[in-house]
This record gives structure tokens, sequence and C-alpha cells, in this order.
């Protein structure tokens, strides 16, 4: 028998004093009263265990704002834009001017059936990070691929979008369509962003042909990127191999970007509808959008403003030095690529089929035979001309059968 029970058989039934009763069984005298009041009143149903929550809680949300957190929610998914607590909890401080914790407004969306449990994410915190001390100490870059739409709806051609971001303010410095990236667009996207932001101490990006040669074994030299940071003196960092998280902070802008680009109406057709969205994007991430990562969900334009801008440190670089084999057409020259451009160099037609050692030193070009040793040109290479002759007047053309033809 319970011992509420127990209490009511003595009080009613054996017609025992409440205060007898709660001494025989070590109660309180006031919890046999009240017990006693609800038997009168309820009968049996005085026995059912009842819930010790309170009726009213003082500091429970106000139904309205539920309702804002789940708006809230919705209409941040509906556009493409982070909606995770952090965020949610941002908008109704900065525009609605109420104040909820982030754990308060993930116990609402979780009971609003709005939260989708990831029980295969990675947990953050086995990710090791760094994060750069200034703006402008690194710069992040890389591309990522975007599917245009036709006219009639169906999937259109594929499209590559290059981004430039600061590492320690996360701010957009540059997001531009292209059909194709190549190493001429980054190096001019790269400047028109130095133009606007100034020159920073260092680059981050993977080991993609656009952004660096070191992997193709150093037969092209530096292509242009790797030319224009060492004139600017910047640091050029490049990530291993098959580490994409140490690029991690522009492969999740791409992610954001992406995601709001999915979200969009209409979708682009074209590039440069691809690239008015683009620049809708920029404005709203830099200036407009919280960003999580930041100390107090601050815009990435406002952390970026905020501190002095580092510079280059590295403006005594070293030179680009290297050797190569090849062998001289029979139009009398040999190729050469400097800073990601094709460079072709007259030595004579004389010297057709000749082995020759090219001996490269930043923009200093010596051409010798590989057979003698004899030094058969020597020059400075000039970025703006793709053809550098020997100066000497047009000669007979050297046939691949031995004889030079007379006129």
């Amino acid at each position: 028998m319970s011992r509420a029970r127990l209490v009511i058989t003595a009080v009613i039934l054996e017609g025992r004093s409440q205060a007898e009763v709660a001494r025989s069984y070590g109660l309180s005298r006031s919890w046999v009263s009240r017990l006693v009041k609800r038997y009168e009143a309820e009968g049996e149903a005085a026995f059912e265990p009842r819930s010790r929550r309170p009726k009213t809680l003082a500091n429970a949300l106000h139904p309205a704002t539920v309702e804002l957190v789940c708006q809230k929610r919705r209409e941040l998914s509906t556009q493409g834009l982070d909606c995770g607590p952090a965020t949610i909890r941002w908008h109704l401080q900065h525009h609605h001017g109420v104040i909820v914790s982030e754990s308060t407004i993930m116990r609402h969306l979780r009971a609003g059936g709005l939260v989708h449990a990831q029980p295969k994410k990675r947990p953050r915190s086995s990710y090791i990070r760094f994060e750069a001390e200034q703006p402008n100490e690194t710069w992040q870059a890389d591309f990522t691929h975007h599917r245009l739409v036709n006219l009639d709806g169906s999937v259109g051609p594929d499209t590559e979008i290059l981004s430039w971001i600061d590492d320690h303010s996360r701010l957009a410095l540059s997001i531009t369509a292209h059909h194709r990236v190549s190493g001429a667009m980054v190096r001019a996207t790269f400047r028109k962003a130095v133009a606007i932001y100034g020159v920073p101490a260092s680059t981050l990006t993977d080991n993609g042909a656009v952004f660096t040669t070191r992997l193709m074994g150093g037969g092209g030299g530096r292509n242009a990127l790797e030319t224009e940071l060492r004139i600017l003196g910047v640091q050029q960092k490049n990530s291993r191999p098959n580490h994409p998280t140490t690029c991690g902070k522009v492969e999740r802008f791409q992610q954001t970007m992406k995601k709001w680009l999915r979200q969009q109406h209409p979708q682009p057709t074209n590039i440069k509808e691809l690239q008015r969205l683009l620049d809708e994007f920029r404005r709203l991430y830099n200036d407009s959008r919280p960003h999580t990562s930041l100390p107090q969900q601050a815009t990435p334009g406002v952390v970026y403003a905020a501190r002095p801008k580092a510079t280059p440190t590295n403006r005594d670089a070293d030179t680009s030095s290297r050797v190569r084999r090849d062998r001289i057409d029979e139009t009398g020259k040999v190729s050469l690529r400097l800073n990601g451009q094709l460079h072709h160099i007259g030595v004579g037609r004389t010297h057709y089929r000749t082995h020759v050692i090219v001996l490269v030193q930043d923009l200093d070009v010596r051409v010798v035979n590989a057979s003698t040793g004899e030094l058969l040109r020597a020059l400075t290479i000039d970025p703006t001309k793709t053809y550098h002759g020997t100066g000497a007047p047009k000669g007979p053309m050297r046939p691949s059968g031995g004889g030079v033809v007379g006129s």
C-alpha cells in the first residue's frame, strides 16, 4: 500500500487526527492536510502520480517570441542563408530588440520540428583551427563549379566561380564568374583586389595549376600568380594534396555561396546574370549577414575595418632559377614559358636541330650549345613581347636534308 493510502486510511477510516498520523509516519502536517483535502475533493484520483512542474514559468518565452524564432528559421532557410541558433539570436537582437539565448532558441526549434539530426557529422572539436591575427595577413583563394540553366529550365553549361577572401575577417575580396578559370584570370582578379584592399602579406591556396606550378616539375617556371606575388614580396603558401581543410575558410565560404545561389529565382542563364547574383551575395555576405565564426557574430566588413592591415615582409624573395634542355626548331628558335606566358627566343636557323641548355634566372636567359658549351644567345626577356628575335636579317632556310638553299 502506498504511503498516501496509509495516511488516508488512518485519518478517514480509523479516525486518527492529522497531527498524530503525521508524527507516526514522519510527515509534515501540511502535507497530510493537503492530501486529505485532495481525497475529499477527488476521491481515488488523489492517489494518481502528479507532475511537479509549476503551473506558470516566470522566464518562459512569450508565444509570440517563440513564433518569431520559428518564422526567422524558415525565412533564413528559404533565402539560402545560415539559420542556426547563433544567427537567429543575432537577428532577434539587432532587428527586433529581443534577447534570447542560443540554447533557448535551439530548444524551441527542436520542439517545433525544425532541426534535423546529423549524427554522422564530424564534431567541430576535432578540427585544428587557425586564424590570421590581422586583416591582409593571409588571403585564401579557390574556385568552384556552378551550373547555369537554359531558358527552358533544363541544366545548362558549367561555369567556374573564383573567390578571394581575407583569412582574418572572412571578407569576400573578390567573387567572379568565368567559363573556365585560367592563370591569367587568377592574376587579374588578384590585382583588382590589391587595388582596392592593398597588398597582402601572404596567400593560401591549394595546388591547382592556376595557383602554382611547383608540383609540375618546374618545367614551366613560375606561373602568372607566382610571378606577381614575388614582384610584390608576398609569401605564397599552398596546402598539401588531399588536405582541403587547410583552406577550410574559403571552402566553407563556397559552400555558403552555392547554398544561397541555389535558392535564387530565377536561376542565372548566362555569365552576366550569374555575376550580378555574385555581386549581390558579396554585399550581403560582407555587410549584412552575421558571421558565426567572428566575435559577437559581427559582419566581415566590420571585423576587416577594425584592425590595422598587415603588409608584405618578403620583399627580398629569392630569385627563380632553372635549367631546361631543348632543341632548336627549324625556324631557329626555342620556346620558353615564363610567368604563365610562352616566349619564343630566336637563336638562328643555322643552329637548326642543335641541342641546347637554356639557363633561366628570372627574366635573364642564356642559351648554350649542349655539346660544346658555346653561348648561342643571351638576353633579358621583355614580358610585353612573345617573340624575341636576334635582330639579324632573315637568311636562307636550312632544309632537313643538309645544304643551304641558295637564290
